[in-house]
């Protein structure tokens, strides 16, 4: 170049690239996700704030130095993709913090960095290499600017991001009771989303869900905050709107996805949609607990023709579990939620490999409420994620006592789509991270495919901490293969409604059977619950099951270790 405007040229000697990545603070690296094995650039010791961080090996090493601070992190952002590699690699971008481990530097401030690169998919169209470049981010205003573009927006639909939402509910909130203004929110879901995915591809499933959020932003009024809440879900914060009202904008929704399929390069196609709605109560000051509401009532809309719109939760509103509700939340405040551990023995050896922990919570009088009472009345009255939460307390506590423990733990499906539980997994494993390598998260079938984006991004976060993911419930949602692909899942368990019959059902043991033989292809290991007798554990050790589960091995044993070392603590 310098010859054509006719400078004169000098021999330079050749830029060093080491030299040069050192000197703006990047570092390359290569990550082979399948074996787990991650290089780092040479040059990576010599930059500042980073050296520590450098000697990782692994993948699993690597994430062992995520500070709790962090909104995000490597293997969340490539096993969350929602894109397909089409042979040129899937680009990816995400900021995280990292801490130190040494001791003696606990207060060692976060060293954010900023990671930019490409994964590459395997021959099962799944992540299985990566390479990029890591960045120290040295300047506060660079990493809070970059970190909120980030977070804002959903650059697909324009809308909103679920952080950003939620942030402006609660400064709303804090206005509502003085504004006396009426609110109201909508969540607003694509039903067709994870059928196009798997008929068409992610690619066609992005453009119908921008196509869907540009009908829905059109027959707003202009002035509602609209925020895409999730992979197939948005929400709507209504103002200027009571429960009336709502109904008529819901209404209105409805129409206008009624009237006119969406415009996608396959040809039009037709937007099921489901809504979900609750009046913000005047004195209502937790933004928590509103979502909660919310979620819970475009849950039931899942079981109804129609949408269902709910009001705030009051107590007067749900009289016939207000009792139990009440008590559940009694036990909760005075501890007396136990851990009761069923457990898990190999079909071939009858060895326990782990167990599964059960709720339990101790009533007044010192005896135990049935488990049958609790979780179903706590769904209703929107106070499952507390439970969810303490059990999460409870079971690293459990971890904790007894270093060989492993143990396997359920979490709601409304619990899940919220952010309170995975920001409390994330600071419990930090601070315990041997009890996290010894944990297993239970999701349901039907939780797991209604949005299998927003699933992968949730395993994504769970395995990234240490832990490993169960599919629960396994056949009593018809999962497709194709789906289960697309789920880095550590176990599938099957649904024991399939497995306490086999001895007098042929129906239920060739679907067994079909189920094993699937994950054995997956090379997913399986186990079977609700084994009752001899006979059922002998069918499915034949057919190659890999755990077994039920009163036939074990019944739940109330575990004590944790609830005395908890309690003691308060």
């Amino acid at each position: 170049m310098a010859d054509r405007i006719g400078l004169e040229t000098q021999a330079v000697p050749e830029a060093d690239p080491r030299a040069i990545l050192t000197r703006i603070g990047k570092a390359v690296y290569d990550w082979d996700i399948v074996s787990d094995s991650l290089i780092f650039g040479p040059n990576t010791a010599e930059i500042a704030d980073f050296a520590e961080f450098a000697k990782a090996q692994t993948g699993q090493a690597y994430a062992e130095f995520l500070s709790p601070e962090s909104g995000g992190s490597r293997f969340a952002a490539i096993m969350g993709s929602k894109e397909r590699d089409c042979g040129r690699g899937v680009a990816f971008h995400v900021i995280y913090g990292l801490k130190s481990k040494v001791a003696g530097r606990g207060q060692t401030p976060t060293v954010w960095i900023e990671d930019v690169g490409r994964w590459f998919a395997g021959a099962d169209g799944r992540p299985a290499h990566a390479h990029g470049l890591v960045r120290v981010m040295a300047d506060r205003d660079e990493i809070e600017g970059k970190a909120l573009v980030q977070s804002r927006w959903d650059t697909l639909t324009g809308a909103v991001s679920r952080s950003h939402f939620v942030a402006r509910l609660s400064v709303i909130l804090a206005e509502q009771e003085q504004s006396g203004r009426a609110r109201a929110i909508l969540l607003v879901a694509i039903d067709e989303l994870a059928r196009l995915n798997e008929a068409y591809g992610y690619d066609l499933g992005d453009e119908f869900i921008a196509a869907a959020a540009a009908r829905l932003r059109c027959n707003l009024r202009g002035k509602e905050l609209f925020a895409r809440y999730s992979g197939n879900i948005f929400a709507v914060l209504l103002e200027a709107c009571n429960a009336e009202q709502m109904k008529i904008a819901a209404a209105r929704i409805e129409a206008a996805f009624d009237s006119a399929p969406l415009e996608t390069s396959k040809g039009p196609i037709k937007a099921a949609i489901r809504v979900g709605g609750i009046e913000i109560a005047q004195k209502e000051s937790s933004g928590a607990a509103v979502l909660r509401e919310a979620e819970q009532a475009l849950e039931a809309s899942w079981r109804t023709p129609a949408p269902r719109l709910a009001p705030a939760l009051r107590a007067e509103t749900a009289p016939r579990s207000q009792g139990m509700s009440q008590q559940i939340i009694d036990a909760l405040n005075q501890s007396r939620l136990r851990l009761a551990l069923q457990p898990i023995v190999d079909a071939k050896t009858g060895g326990v490999r782990f167990y599964e922990v059960l709720a339990r919570l101790g009533g007044e009088d010192g005896n135990l409420i049935p488990p049958e009472a609790i979780i179903p009345t706590a769904e209703e009255a929107g106070i499952v994620h507390l439970i969810d939460q303490r059990m999460l307390d409870l079971t690293f506590a459990e971890l904790e006592s007894i270093p060989a423990l492993r143990l396997a733990v359920n979490v709601s499906g409304l619990t899940l789509n919220g952010k309170e539980w995975t920001e409390r997994l994330l600071a419990l494993s930090a601070r315990h991270k041997s009890a996290a390598e010894r944990l297993i998260v239970e999701i349901t079938e039907t939780c797991a495919v209604r949005d299998l984006n927003a699933t992968r991004e949730i395993i994504g976060i769970i395995k990234g901490c240490g832990a490993q993911v169960a599919m629960d419930d396994f056949g009593s949602g018809h999962t497709s293969f194709r789906n289960l692909r697309q789920l880095p899942l550590d176990f599938l368990k099957i649904d024991g409604a399939f497995v306490q019959n086999l001895s007098k059902s042929e129906d239920d043991r060739f679907f067994v059977r079909t189920l094993i033989d699937l994950a054995r292809h997956l090379e997913i290991p399986t186990v079977a619950e609700w084994v009752e007798d001899a006979q059922s554990a002998a069918l499915l050790a034949e057919w190659g099951i890999d755990y077994l589960q039920g009163f036939f091995l074990g019944a739940p044993q109330v575990a004590l270790h944790s609830f005395s070392k908890l309690a003691a603590a308060i």
